[in-house]
C-alpha cells in the first residue's frame, strides 16, 4: 500500500506536528501532504521545518495564498497525492497504532474501495473537558455493527440514530477509484459540514466496508478553537449550519440520475425540515429583538408580558 494522508492545516500550529509524526509511523504512509490555508497562527512556519525534518511531507499552499477553507485543501492535497489511497487527517487529530490493520488486509480484496473505522476523543486541556465533555464524553463515533457496502449511504441518509457515524479522520480509499467515480470532491462553497456532505456522496458511489468499529483507529482533539466544536456545541446556530449542508445533498439528489426517486424525496423532506427548525430558532429570535425594543421595560423588570412568554415559548 502507499497511502497519501492529507492534513488540511489552519491555527494549528499547537498539534500539527504531532498530527504528522502519527501519519508517519507507518510504513504504508507514502507521503503526509500539509495544505497551508492562510494561519492566522506560525502554523506555516511549523509546517516548513516539518518538510525539512522528515523526507516524506510535502507542504502546499493555494495559489493566491489565500484561505479557501478544509474541503478546497484537501481537494488540493488529493490533485497533488501521488498515492494509490487516500486517508484524511485533520491538523488537530493523530492516528493511533492500530489505524491500519484493517485496512491492510480488506484492500488485498479489489472490490473494496474503501473502508471507514472508528474515532475516539481526546481533550487538549482540562477547560476543553469541562466546556465539552458533556457533548462529546468518552464515546466512540463509529458505526454500530458491520454492514455491506450497498447498505452504507441508506443507513446515513435513514437511519442515522441507529446507524451510526464514521469520520474522515477513520476513513481511506482508493484513489483512482475515487477519481473515477466522483466528478466532484469536496464542496467549495460548504464552509463547515463539507465533510458531512462528501461522506454521504461517497458512500453512494463507492463500495466502503467496515474497518475496526469497536476501538478508536484515530483521535479527535477537542480544544477551545475547533470550529466543529463550537458548532456542534450550539456556541454557533446548527440549524442555520444544517440548513446549508442538506441543501447541497438535495440539490445533488436531484440531479442523479441514478437516484431512486424515493430517496430522493425523502433527502428533500429532511431538506424542508431543518429549514423549518431554523425558521422557528430564527422567528424565536425575531421576538426577543422586537421585545428588547417594544417591552424593554417589562423585560428588564421581570414581569415578562403574557404575549412574549406565550409566543416565544
Amino acid at each position: 500500500m502507499k497511502i497519501s494522508v492529507i492534513v488540511p492545516v489552519y491555527n494549528a500550529e499547537r498539534f500539527v506536528s504531532q498530527a504528522v509524526e502519527s501519519a508517519l509511523q507507518f510504513d504504508e504512509v507514502h507521503e503526509v501532504i500539509l495544505v497551508e490555508d492562510q494561519s492566522p497562527d506560525n502554523a506555516l512556519q511549523v509546517c516548513i521545518q516539518l518538510t525539512e525534518k522528515y523526507d516524506r511531507v510535502r507542504l502546499y499552499q493555494h495559489p493566491d495564498k489565500g484561505n479557501h477553507g478544509a474541503g478546497p485543501s484537501r481537494n488540493l492535497g488529493i490533485e497533488k497525492a501521488t498515492g494509490d489511497f487516500i486517508a484524511f487527517l485533520d491538523a488537530d487529530d493523530y492516528f493511533l497504532p492500530n489505524r491500519f490493520d484493517a485496512e491492510k488486509e480488506l484492500f488485498k480484496n479489489p472490490d473494496v474501495e474503501g473502508v471507514y473505522g472508528a474515532l475516539g476523543v481526546h481533550y487538549y486541556t482540562e477547560k476543553a473537558k469541562e466546556q465539552y465533555y458533556s457533548l462529546f464524553e468518552d464515546k466512540l463515533t463509529t458505526v454500530y455493527k458491520k454492514h455491506s457496502p450497498k447498505d452504507v449511504f441508506p443507513g446515513q441518509i435513514y437511519m442515522l440514530g441507529s446507524f451510526g457515524l464514521f469520520s474522515i479522520d477513520a476513513l481511506t480509499i482508493r484513489r483512482e477509484v475515487m477519481m473515477k467515480k466522483m466528478e466532484i470532491l469536496f464542496r467549495t462553497n460548504l464552509r463547515l459540514h463539507q465533510d458531512t456532505e462528501f461522506l454521504f456522496r461517497l458512500s453512494f458511489y463507492l463500495d466502503l466496508y467496515p474497518g475496526i468499529l469497536d476501538e478508536a483507529v484515530a483521535v479527535r482533539g477537542v480544544h477551545e478553537n475547533n470550529r466543529i466544536t463550537v458548532v456542534d456545541s450550539k456556541k454557533i446556530n446548527p440549524a442555520s449550519t444544517r440548513v446549508l449542508l442538506w441543501k447541497e445533498i438535495d440539490s445533488w439528489a436531484a440531479d442523479e440520475k441514478m437516484m431512486p426517486d424515493n430517496v430522493k424525496q425523502h433527502i428533500s423532506r429532511m431538506h424542508r425540515s431543518f429549514q423549518i427548525a431554523n425558521a422557528s430558532v430564527l422567528h424565536k429570535w425575531g421576538m426577543i429583538l422586537k421585545y428588547l425594543v417594544t417591552d424593554y421595560t417589562s423585560i428588564r423588570s421581570g414581569l415578562y408580558n403574557v404575549n412574549f412568554r406565550d409566543r416565544l415559548f
